[in-house]
């Protein structure tokens, strides 16, 4: 079936898919963390999406979030950027209901999927949106206000030239520490030994700066944490041998 453009994802998936001008018309062209892979909606999806947005959606909006309002408590805020089709996002979320959870994903039918699951495992701390991540992170997030940010297997841009579009850079990071309240942690998690490297070389060469400290003994890596879920990806990637790295830091 062809995607109804006038459904409410239908919006959604345009909107993340529209291109910006300057003032004289010119594209605005910017280095961006992410390839806008929007696939197909099912119809399932696309269902799941216009019918619940209301309850777990939340807009993008140049004004700081109010939490307190969104979910209904001064529970900590736990951001996750890029939760693909959610599973482990929406596991994390019913296994700690004394945590609020907000993820970002700009792939339309991994949050049709994401919600689909939500409402399968009835959680209720959960909210998600379908936007830029970094700009979100800038307009709409207040400093001291979150109680952690999650970012697990990024785009790892593996050629050189493409490392300028690493998520993880220095500003990225700083802008992140910020916004964590003390106590709070930065935790990621990548399968490319390159990207781990340069992920903790970026942690390692502002945290000072910014006051966070890396729990790992060794000063490098931790091993996975039983509260970060092994996703399907994880399993077959252990079966041929491969490694994941995972970076957890907390703010002092």
């Amino acid at each position: 079936m062809t995607e109804q453009k006038n459904t409410f994802a239908g919006q959604k998936r345009k909107t993340v898919e529209s291109a910006e001008f300057t003032e004289d018309g010119r594209y605005k062209r910017k280095v961006r963390s992410f390839v806008l892979r929007t696939g197909r909606l099912s119809e399932y999806q696309r269902q799941m999406m216009n019918d619940n947005w209301a309850n777990y959606g939340v807009d993008y909006q140049d004004e700081l979030f109010d939490f307190a309002k969104i979910y209904g408590n001064s529970h900590p805020v736990v951001l996750e950027i890029g939760f693909g089709m959610g599973k482990s996002l929406v596991e994390m979320a019913a296994q700690h209901p004394d945590r609020n959870y907000l993820g970002i994903e700009v792939h339309t039918p991994g949050v049709g999927a994401c919600l689909a699951y939500a409402l399968e495992k009835g959680v209720k701390n959960l909210r998600v949106m379908c936007h830029d991540a970094t700009e979100v992170l800038r307009d709409c997030i207040a400093e001291n206000s979150l109680g952690g940010l999650q970012l697990f297997f990024p785009d790892p841009w593996q050629k050189a030239k493409h490392h300028k579009r690493r998520i993880v850079q220095p500003a990225f990071v700083e802008t992140v520490a910020k916004k964590l309240q003390t106590g709070g942690f930065i935790h990621f998690a990548t399968d490319w030994g390159n990207y781990a490297e340069h992920m903790l070389g970026v942690l390692q060469s502002v945290q000072s700066a910014v006051g966070i400290r890396n729990v790992s003994i060794t000063n490098d890596y931790i091993e996975r944490p039983d509260f970060r879920p092994l996703t399907k990806f994880e399993q077959r990637g252990h079966k041929l041998g491969h490694r994941v790295w995972d970076l957890y830091f907390i703010k002092e």
